[in-house]
């Protein structure tokens, strides 16, 4: 009796929850009405390709929520709301998923990315915080160039509270821009039973938890590498085998050596020595099952975003393949105007001219010449001056100046920003007690003559700007 009871509930969870659909089709069209072919369209495991017509069909697999398109170049669809949403949910009675499609205005070959990492609001009172974060995307929105722009967000929306992702989204929209969304592990629906429990409240507000999107010439990627392990709050950086053969299946439509760009929230790597060995001990601070994507990605010229920790990262994988972590659009949990290893909160803003690509980091309330801090007289170190470059990568180039003459190249070394050590000295006086300044690999020093009257740092980043600071004695 007990067991046709319990087969009586599942039964009736999957008809209402559509996990029991088969044999769905659709058509993708513009808003005029005219047939798109050749666009990708999935469940999460299973693709198809849209026919001359428009038309697809497929057999969604039991475990999908959600039929999906891999909006194609030129077009545009929503996350959030209208008729041009990239995904359906699947629905026991819905006979046809019809997409409809928005042709851009602008040409998107060439085009920006504006890249956010943990907004990360943890109650309402820091929406107004979030507010002002957002005016200086807007502001610098306005000076663009024209070419499409459009934004990611790499995760962590929220901090667990996820009634507060209706306000977030209106406070993001001043930005006038579309917005492209990343699970991260303060999105998941704790508690649950098992991971496959733990995306369903980012989902409904936000849609699948992996899927793709084409802008240009440039393959974007979006995956979902927080596994919950059905413990309290807790997880890994692991991607599920479903995720992994998806994946393989959307890139099978990708021509080798195209711009792949791939957004997950734990950043895979963090640095050389856990590539080379399996850390036990940070397994939710990276990916564990890094090798199977890097694998998938080396035919690609690939960029990896990542978040999770904010700080300001880069990592090259392989000649193909390179990684950047962004640091926090709340800086230190909303502790400090810095993030734990001392960069600015703010964003990243991506240039895409076909498939180059060029970026630059943006601290909010900074213009956007701002790329180093500079100490002299620190106790810590005496007779050196020291930088934070907080965007460094080993292609750029960090020089020392005395009264205009080359000293040296900086030494680079591992350290806490001094600026950030004094701010979270004390955690028991910050709303957040787990807020510390942490060891980053961008500071750099060099000794100081004596008698020198001028100071300079120069930074010539691997895009050939320059950047300069000045300490006069």
């Amino acid at each position: 009796m007990l067991r046709n009871t319990l087969t009586t509930v599942i039964l009736a969870t999957m008809a209402t929850s559509g996990l029991n659909a088969k044999d769905i089709k659709g058509t993708v069209r513009d808003t005029e009405g005219n047939a798109v072919a050749g666009v990708v369209v999935s469940d999460g495991l299973n693709t198809v390709v849209t026919d001359a017509k428009g038309r697809f069909e497929m057999e969604a697999d039991q475990d999908s929520r959600f039929v999906f398109i891999s909006t194609p170049a030129g077009y545009i669809s929503s996350t959030l709301e209208g008729s041009n949403l990239f995904y359906k949910e699947l629905r026991k009675g819905i006979k046809s998923y019809d997409f409809v499609l928005e042709k851009n205005s602008k040409d998107d070959t060439n085009h920006n990315v504006i890249v956010i990492a943990d907004p990360q609001i943890s109650e309402r009172s820091e929406l107004a915080d979030l507010s002002k974060q957002a005016d200086d995307m807007a502001e610098f929105v306005k000076g663009m160039d024209g070419d499409y722009t459009f934004g990611i967000c790499l995760g962590d929306i929220v901090g667990w509270d996820h009634s507060i992702y209706p306000e977030y989204n209106e406070i993001m929209a001043k930005a006038g821009i579309d917005y492209r969304y990343v699970i991260g592990n303060h999105d998941m629906t704790n508690w649950g039973r098992s991971y496959e429990t733990s995306m369903k409240n980012y989902e409904d507000m936000y849609g699948p938890a992996w899927y793709s999107f084409n802008v240009g010439k440039v393959h974007y990627i979006v995956l979902n590498d927080n596994f919950y392990v059905g413990r309290d709050y807790f997880y890994i950086g692991y991607l599920d085998e479903r995720q992994l053969q998806w994946l393989e299946r959307d890139l099978s439509y990708v021509p080798e050596g195209s711009r792949v760009v791939v957004s997950l929230h734990i950043q895979t790597t963090n640095d050389k020595s856990d590539r080379d060995a399996f850390q036990y001990g940070i397994i939710g601070d990276n990916l564990c099952n890094k090798p199977a994507l890097y694998s998938m990605l080396e035919p690609y010229k690939a960029t990896i975003l990542s978040g999770h920790s904010h700080t300001a990262d880069f990592e090259q994988i392989s000649d193909n393949v390179f990684e950047i972590n962004v640091a926090g659009f709340c800086g230190a949990w909303w502790c400090g105007e810095v993030c734990i290893d001392g960069a600015p909160a703010g964003y990243k803003i991506f240039d895409m001219d076909a498939d180059d690509m060029k970026w630059i980091y943006k601290g909010c309330g900074h213009p956007l010449d701002y790329q180093m801090k500079v100490y002299t007289g620190l106790e810590e170190y005496p007779g050196q001056i020291v930088a934070n470059i907080w965007d460094f990568d080993p292609a750029w180039k960090v020089e020392y100046f005395e009264d205009g003459v080359k000293v040296c190249d900086m030494e680079r070394f591992k350290a806490q920003d001094p600026l950030a050590k004094e701010l979270y000295k004390d955690p028991s006086s910050l709303k957040r007690t787990w807020v510390y300044a942490a060891p980053t690999e961008n500071m750099f020093k060099a000794a100081v003559s004596e008698n020198a009257k001028k100071l300079e740092v120069r930074v010539t980043d691997r895009f050939g700007r320059v950047y300069t600071k000045f300490i006069e004695r």
